[in-house]
C-alpha cells in the first residue's frame, strides 16, 4: 500500500510546488517595488504580501492552519518569538503565525535561490554562522529592527533538531539581545510541520493539519547577562515540557 501511494504523493508534491513558484512569481514585482521604499516600511510590506502568498499557498496546498493561544497575545506588544525548528515548513509557518511588524533570523543560504533570494532578503535578516563578522551584522541590524518597534524571529536551535527530543540545545543569541535591549521573550511551538514535511526530505510534503502554540512570555525586566544560563534554562524547559504535553510525534 506504501508503494501504491507514492505515484499519488509525487503528483501532490509537484502540483504544491507549482502553486508554490506561481504565488511567488505573482508577488515578486510588487517586492521590488516595495523594496525601494526602505528597510523598515518597505519590509513591513513584504512581510504582508510574504503573508498573502502563505494563506493562499497553504489553503490550496490543503494545509490547514491554526493558532492556539495559552496566554492572550497582544500584537502591539514588541517581542522576541522563539520557536523549535524542525522542518522545511517551518518558514511559511512563521508568517502564519506572526501577524504583526517582524523581522526573521534565517540562513544566509537561501538568500542565494533565484528570485525567492531576494523576497527572503528583503524579508528577513541573513545571517552566516560561519562568519564571525557576519553573526555580528546580524545582531546590529536586529537590534536596530528593535529600537524601530519590530519584533524579531529567532531559532534558538540553530538548525533542525534531528534527535528524538523535543529540542536541541539552544544557541545565546535570542537571550542576549532580549537581555540587552530588554524585550520580553515570546516562545512558540510548532506543533505538525515535522508531519507536514520531515526534515530529511522537501519530497515529503503532505496536506492535513498545521498548529502554533502561543506559550507565556517571559519577561527579562532587570536582568543582565549574568542571568544569560538561567534564562536560557528557563524558556527550554518552559518549551520542552510543553511540546511533551501536546505529545508531538518526533519524541519517542
Amino acid at each position: 500500500m506504501k508503494y501504491l501511494l507514492l505515484p499519488i504523493k509525487g503528483l501532490y508534491f509537484l502540483y504544491a510546488a507549482i502553486v508554490f513558484v506561481a504565488l511567488m512569481l505573482l508577488v515578486f514585482p510588487i517586492v521590488i517595488i516595495a523594496s525601494f521604499f526602505g528597510k523598515i516600511k518597505g519590509g513591513n510590506f513584504i512581510y504582508r504580501l510574504c503573508a498573502f502568498w502563505a494563506d493562499t499557498w497553504f489553503f490550496l496546498a490543503g494545509i490547514r492552519h491554526r493558532n492556539l493561544y495559552e496566554y492572550p497575545h497582544d500584537k502591539k506588544q514588541q517581542y522576541i518569538f522563539v520557536a523549535n525548528h524542525i522542518s522545511y515548513l517551518d518558514i511559511p509557518v512563521i508568517v502564519k503565525t506572526v501577524r504583526q511588524p517582524v523581522r526573521i533570523l534565517g540562513k544566509a543560504e537561501m538568500s542565494k535561490v533565484p528570485v525567492f533570494g531576494f523576497i527572503y532578503r528583503n524579508a528577513a535578516v541573513t545571517v552566516d554562522r560561519s562568519s564571525a563578522e557576519n553573526r555580528a551584522k546580524s545582531v546590529r541590524v536586529l537590534k536596530s529592527a528593535i529600537r524601530k518597534g519590530i519584533s524579531i524571529f529567532i531559532f534558538p536551535e540553530g538548525t533542525f533538531n534531528e534527535s528524538h527530543e523535543p529540542l536541541r540545545s539552544f544557541y545565546d543569541g535570542a537571550f542576549k539581545i532580549a537581555i540587552e535591549t530588554q524585550t520580553p521573550i515570546k516562545p512558540i511551538l510548532f506543533l505538525d510541520t515535522y508531519s507536514r514535511q520531515h526534515y530529511k526530505s522537501i519530497f515529503s510534503l503532505n496536506p492535513g493539519r498545521s498548529r502554533s502554540v502561543y506559550l507565556e512570555p517571559v519577561p527579562v525586566a532587570g536582568l543582565t547577562t549574568k542571568d544569560l544560563p538561567a534564562l536560557k534554562e528557563k524558556v527550554f524547559n518552559l518549551m520542552s515540557d510543553a511540546l511533551r504535553r501536546y505529545k508531538v510525534e518526533w519524541i519517542h
